[in-house]
């Protein structure tokens, strides 16, 4: 998986930039907020029509600009893909590939695999549950494309649901709201249990290649697990049985609910459990074993995507070489050697050694340009 060039238009601090990938590495230098990471979001967006930013669509056109474009080239053992993102400031994005409209933006994902690492991400251990929930999402989205359609009608009925709640918590009868509200409860724990099945397997396949990989960068002095904590009690990964789990839990929880107004059963309350020798991750050590933590998922989500669509993902890296100690980095970058296409953003060049150097593309930003190269 190969991408060969990236185009930018109107979007973020890019007015029209277009850039050729002419090595397996590319190392984008340039002080802060000149647009180096927006590089970097633009391919991800291309991969998984997410930001790790989390923003709106309107914050990435730029703000005189009623629209905005990532267009890239990519090739791949099956041939090269050209792809396209439009992103409008007041209204729906569309994407195309080959020059064709697609309808379902699912059946756009998985023609571009990627993996985004950034200094952002040792919150997936300090922060809260959702930002796991998220980082499990983004990466589900990429091994089953169908995923982020799953996702988003689970969404919508939850959204759905907790608007019923709100309105009528005060204007029902206990009997009738009781009554309406196990249409919702039906569809809650039908779309809940597809999110809950599939996040249950991706952990299931992620969590040992993470645990090795944590082995062998801690010298095996750590061990780390990584553990699905559904909100509904899993016994038996059998749709059946997480349905009828789900709805009995409802039933539990519904005069909390009543009183509360919102939806508190479901796959939007899971959590990921981080353990270093048994020890919650964010309770445990100094911020280098927190980190050492993060690198293993982020290798160990390269080598599952990897074993999953049997081409290697291009890995993105957000400014976290600093971030990690050298014996990281070297662990690091000897695990990416040319395996991976590998786009690297860094304020200096230090951290790199001079083969490093020698066999990447070196390019340099500032103020929305690429404005010489290496």
């Amino acid at each position: 998986m190969y991408l060969k060039t990236l185009n930018l238009r109107q979007f973020r601090n890019y007015q029209d930039q277009k850039v050729e990938f002419t090595a397996a590495k590319t190392i984008l230098v340039g002080n802060n907020a000149q647009g180096k990471s927006n590089l970097l979001e633009a391919v991800e967006l291309l991969a998984t029509l997410r930001s790790h930013r989390m923003t709106r669509d309107r914050d990435l056109v730029q703000e005189e600009s009623a629209i905005a474009q990532i267009n890239a080239t990519l090739e791949r053992q099956t041939g090269v893909s050209d792809l396209t993102l439009t992103l409008r400031r007041n209204g729906r994005r569309s994407v195309a590939l080959n020059g064709e409209l697609i309808r379902r933006q699912m059946d756009f994902l998985g023609v571009l695999n990627a993996v985004q690492f950034s200094s952002l991400d040792l919150e997936l251990v300090r922060g809260g549950p959702e930002g796991r929930r998220n980082w499990l999402d983004t990466l589900l989205i990429q091994l089953e494309p169908v995923y982020a359609h799953i996702l988003q009608q689970y969404n919508h009925v939850l959204r759905q649901r907790n608007a019923f709640l709100k309105r009528h918590i005060e204007t029902l009868h206990p009997k009738s709201l009781h009554s309406e509200l196990a249409v919702w409860d039906a569809q809650l724990a039908t779309t809940g249990t597809r999110v809950i099945r599939r996040r249950d397997r991706a952990i299931q396949r992620l969590a040992p290649i993470a645990t090795a990989w944590h082995a062998s960068i801690s010298g095996s002095t750590e061990i780390l697990q990584i553990k699905y904590v559904p909100n509904i009690p899993l016994e038996d990964n059998h749709p059946e049985e997480v349905q009828q789990a789900f709805l009995a839990k409802i039933q539990q929880r519904a005069v909390a609910e009543m009183h509360q107004g919102t939806t508190l059963v479901g796959p939007h309350r899971d959590e990921i459990e981080l353990t270093i020798n048994q020890t919650p991750a964010r309770q445990y050590g100094s911020q280098g074993q927190q980190r050492t933590l993060v690198l293993a998922l982020k290798l160990a989500e390269l080598q599952l995507i990897e074993e999953v669509v049997k081409e290697p993902p291009l890995l993105l890296l957000d400014d976290v070489l600093a971030e990690l100690d050298l014996s990281r980095q070297n662990q690091l970058l000897d695990a990416i050697q040319d395996r991976f296409q590998t786009l690297i953003t860094t304020t200096h060049l230090g951290s790199f050694d001079s083969q490093w150097l020698k066999s990447s593309q070196i390019l340099f930003v500032k103020a929305g340009q690429i404005i010489g190269q290496l």
